[in-house]
């Protein structure tokens, strides 16, 4: 298993060692002792699989402490581009975005930590996404950030004027008028 660090302080991108041979792959998603190695103490408590098709645009998505979550998210099948936003005021990195494409084929995960709003797009015709989460759902808690936000000009990779995109995420405030408790 391979950690590599983002500009971003505490935002991770974990690459696992995969065996392959004509039968196909092995790798270990999740290790807690390797991850504790890394200086990475989560405990998850909560898996989230979502399906997808291409053109979808999910996020972007906090939860305001005391339920705030951390993320592990990885492609079962299918491509996106996963985008994670730094809403720690006191971050250097405040209001950065930082995004990366996630697939079956790469197997690579991001490491979102609790204080970022999290989403993706698809890119292929359809995905599977899985997250491990360190905190339950509180909808009392959730917040939002509009995914077009021109201040955080994220290239989702997709068209926008064509994405699949929820009631509820369309008219998510700017991060200006986001109620991040971070």
């Amino acid at each position: 298993m391979k950690i590599e660090k983002t500009f971003i302080n505490d935002l991770i991108i974990i690459e696992p060692s995969v065996i392959g041979d004509e039968r196909g792959f092995f790798f270990e998603a999740y290790n807690k002792k390797k991850f504790r190695d890394f200086g990475i103490e989560l405990n998850f408590v909560q898996d989230n699989q979502s399906f997808s098709k291409k053109g979808t645009l999910r996020g972007l998505h906090y939860q305001n402490p005391p339920f705030a979550q951390a993320k592990l998210i990885r492609v079962l099948e299918g491509e996106i581009i996963d985008v994670a936003v730094d809403l720690r005021k006191e971050s250097p990195t405040y209001g950065k975005s930082f995004s990366i494409v996630l697939s079956g084929e790469n197997k690579k995960q991001l490491l979102v930590p609790q204080g970022f709003a999290h989403g993706f797009s698809v890119l292929s015709e359809n995905a599977s996404v899985l997250y491990k989460c360190d905190e339950f759902y509180n909808k009392d808690s959730e917040g939002g950030i509009k995914y077009d936000d021109p201040s955080l000009n994220i290239d989702w990779g997709i068209n926008l004027e064509e994405a699949i995109v929820s009631e509820k995420d369309q008219i998510l405030p700017l991060i200006g008028n986001c109620n991040s408790l971070f």
